[in-house]
């Protein structure tokens, strides 16, 4: 983990937002969340909070119908989705976002549509992914919907990390994943910092979550329940007994 630091300027940062279905159908309200430069931000809470809400409004799939989204302090409140690159920010979504009837090596390239034409950038954003992940390269030529589901979600990670993105949101990275596969994908999150790379991550799995973070955020129905330090959240028994009240097991001492 990174270490701790007071008064960080945030990577990106939601303030006072809140956003809305259906026109009058609150999901969060008042939320704020600031993104801590070359840290993982862990994003948890029961089913119904707003997590993935959250980083929807961080990345432009859903517009704020009031607060800001701001990036290095500078709001980007209404930026599509597809300009968040030019900005150093990649998302990988909690469902499956591959082209299954296309090759591995084309995934790969379609990330690299916005500068399609600058073939040597391209080859390098390619090589990226392929060094990251090694078994990518041996199924270069399969197509991504006949690999598992860890294969693919391995995939989706070199695909956004072929970008360079200084910014990765990453929403429930081993939703529906192996254990062993899991284990893996979690080692690498913890790693990007390392690489540069700060994280934002909105998980289900609360143990590994808090191993991982360095900053932890608690939701509930869509407001900010609490957030601090994630090693508080291991030693603090009244917010290990927080958590435990709606997960089935508690966060290890």
């Amino acid at each position: 983990m990174a270490q701790q630091t007071q008064d960080v300027p945030a990577a990106m940062e939601l303030v006072g937002v809140d956003v809305a279905y259906h026109g009058d159908i609150r999901i969060l309200r008042g939320l704020s969340l600031r993104i801590r430069p070359g840290m993982i931000t862990g994003v948890i809470g029961p089913n119904g909070a707003g997590k993935s809400t959250a980083l929807k409004a961080l990345y432009g799939l859903l517009k704020p119908v009031a607060g800001d989204v701001l990036i290095d302090g500078k709001k980007v409140t209404g930026l599509p989705p597809w300009k968040f690159i030019d900005h150093g920010v990649a998302l990988v979504p909690q469902h499956r976002s591959l082209f299954n009837e296309l090759s591995v090596d084309d995934n790969l390239r379609l990330a690299c549509w916005s500068f399609r034409r600058d073939r040597a950038r391209v080859e390098a954003a390619m090589e990226r992914a392929y060094a990251q992940f090694p078994m990518l390269r041996d199924k270069r030529r399969d197509m991504a919907g006949s690999m598992s589901g860890g294969q693919q979600r391995f995939l989706e990670l070199g695909r956004s990390l072929a970008l360079q993105p200084r910014v990765l949101l990453l929403d429930e990275p081993t939703a529906m994943i192996a254990p062993r596969i899991s284990a893996e994908i979690y080692e690498f999150i913890s790693g990007l910092p390392a690489q540069g790379i700060t994280v934002l991550l909105v998980d289900q799995n609360v143990r590994q979550c808090v191993r991982i973070s360095d900053h932890l955020y608690v939701l509930e129905l869509g407001q900010n329940k609490v957030d601090g330090a994630a090693a508080d959240f291991q030693k603090d028994s009244g917010l290990r007994d927080l958590i435990a009240e709606w997960v089935d097991y508690r966060i290890d001492a």
